[in-house]
């Protein structure tokens, strides 16, 4: 008998084989048993504490997972699909989890019986064309420019939210501000940046409903000398520099030797001069407003007050380019570069107003503006940034409905009639096969059953009930109303679901159960060596002696 060979060192652990593949179908369990509870309009709410000691209360899948820290690696690759889903189409993050926690757990049936993983997958990936195919059969075309259809639209994707309650007021806003940062790229193409386009200010006080979409943008900044600026301007003309309006001070280190005491007042009147300079070529334009992201002297602050120009400084570059996108000016690099078609006159009104204790610019009233900012308001901290997750959702899926303007019914009504369609094809399906697409196609029921259970109504029957609507492939419009817990007809209650956010949810979850099942083994334990004959070197500490021998910088 030859003595056992050892491979790996002592500290690593490895499982292998079927425990694993139970450790991971636990672990995704889990993770989808802890969102469960949020999903549809009966949702319940989570709180978590964050590492700095902040709460967040919220039902947004993606919030709650991205704040939970886990230590099973299989539940971690359940958390990044949720990362995923809601960076590609920003809606169906709780749905995403459910769906692969699901379809891994009817898994486990077939593990334990000896199935191979890949025979599993095959059938999984099998399944998951027919579910699109069968999506595509009931998805409906709806016009983009019909109001009241978009609005249906975004009200049923935040019905399920904490703002469901305010009813159209969070929809609004985001159909607003979405369509207008969209630009057409011909060909039929749109293109909406929410992220860059679209800022969300929260301004805590005041009440929900007087949050609003301005024409224009808003920004927290004052004018510099607020005494003798105006702060209110008709039709501004408006200037965006990015330099600052101030002398240049030489690079680090500049001495300046001066034998006599006429050349220090001609230093002086030189960068008075250069200044002036600079503001004579900004005034010949004759603007009402003067927009920098550097540094603006007194002296050119003196400048500009004089011509009666309003000037503000150090302003975000993110904050400018939406400036100038809503007012179409051109943000300038040297002002003796300044033409005419610089200069932004799309703006109706420039005005600073104070909001609680702070003063926010706006310039709003804009002809046709391509970047806006969402004024939100409310009574606390928490409450604005759930607000905010909403409104992020909401416009992720106004921007989706602009990009490809696709329906499918809302209420768990596609996963069971996707269910039932791959029901029926399993029966012509040969060999090993049949059995995980079948199992597949029972999985796709974790959602309406999801939220059968959170209306609190009986969960097998009604489960029973839409089983036979759907039975033999029609009435594929039958879901359940997540306020009631009834079996009703998604067209009239007018609960819909972008098309391509239930195609990315299908799409995510069977792909991430495909890959986890089909691990077989994890290592753990690997710790990085560190570099042979490299000690930790302890941090030098200054001597005395050396402290004092550094070469002391003057002060500018």
């Amino acid at each position: 008998m030859h003595a056992p060979v050892l491979v790996l060192k002592d500290s690593l652990k490895r499982e292998q084989g079927h425990k694993v593949q139970h450790a991971n179908i636990q672990a995704s369990k889990a993770v989808a048993d802890i969102i469960r509870t949020t999903l549809g309009p009966r949702s319940m709410l989570k709180m978590l504490l964050d590492a700095s000691g902040g709460i967040v209360v919220t039902n947004d899948g993606n919030a709650i997972l991205r704040e939970l820290d886990i230590a099973h690696p299989a539940a971690k690759s359940m958390i990044e699909l949720s990362r995923t889903q809601d960076e590609e189409v920003g809606d169906g993050t709780t749905s995403v989890i459910v769906l692969a926690g699901e379809m891994l757990h009817v898994a486990e049936a077939f593990i334990d019986k000896n199935y191979h993983p890949t025979v599993i997958c095959r059938a999984y990936n099998k399944a998951l064309e027919d579910a699109i195919a069968a999506l595509d059969k009931i998805a409906m075309q709806i016009d983009i420019n019909d109001r009241s259809t978009m609005l249906s639209l975004v009200k049923s994707c935040i019905g399920t939210k904490f703002t469901g309650q305010f009813g159209d007021l969070i929809a609004d806003l985001a159909i607003d501000a979405t369509t207008t940062v969209g630009v057409d790229l011909g060909q039929g193409v749109r293109e909406v940046d929410i992220k860059k386009y679209i800022k969300v200010e929260k301004v805590p006080g005041g009440q929900l409903e007087d949050s609003k979409v301005l024409k224009g943008v808003m920004f927290n900044k004052d004018v510099v000398a607020p005494g003798k600026m105006k702060r209110r301007i008709v039709n501004p003309r408006i200037i965006l520099l990015d330099c600052p309006l101030e002398y240049k001070k030489g690079e680090n280190q500049t001495n300046a030797e001066l034998v006599k005491e006429e050349d220090w007042e001609l230093l002086l009147k030189l960068e008075e001069e250069y200044i002036q300079n600079l503001c004579v070529q900004i005034l010949k334009f004759k603007p009402d407003l003067v927009i920098t992201e550097k540094g603006l002297s007194d002296l050119a602050c003196h400048y500009f007050s004089k011509a009666g120009v309003s000037a503000i400084r150090r302003l975000r570059k993110t904050d400018n380019n939406r400036i100038a996108k809503a007012a179409g000016a051109v943000i300038v690099n040297r002002p003796d570069e300044l033409q005419e078609s610089d200069v932004g006159v799309g703006a109706g009104l420039f005005e600073v107003r104070k909001i609680g204790d702070e003063f926010f610019a706006f310039i709003v009233d804009c002809k046709d503006p391509k970047a806006c900012t969402v004024l939100l308001r409310g009574a606390s901290k928490d409450i604005l940034n759930e607000v905010e997750r909403n409104l992020q959702d909401a416009m992720s899926v106004a921007r989706n409905i602009l990009k490809n303007p696709k329906l499918v019914p809302g209420g768990g009504a596609t996963e069971m009639t996707v269910s039932a369609v791959l029901k029926q094809k399993s029966s012509s399906i040969e060999g090993i096969e049949k059995w995980p697409y079948e199992a597949a196609a029972v999985a796709f029921e974790a959602i309406p059953r999801t939220l059968a259970q959170n209306c609190g109504v009986n969960v097998i029957r009604t489960m029973t009930a839409l089983q036979g609507k759907h039975a033999n492939g029609e009435n594929a419009w039958f879901g359940i109303d997540g306020n009631t817990g009834a079996i009703v007809d998604m067209k009239e209650r007018k609960i819909w679901d972008a098309y391509n956010v239930k195609l990315q949810t299908f799409k995510t979850a069977i792909e991430a159960a495909c890959m986890l099942l089909r691990i077989d083994d994890i290592v753990s334990g690997i710790k990085k060596q560190a570099a042979p004959g490299s000690t930790a070197s302890k941090p030098k500490l200054e001597e005395e002696g050396d402290a004092d021998n550094e070469q002391l910088i003057p002060e500018a």
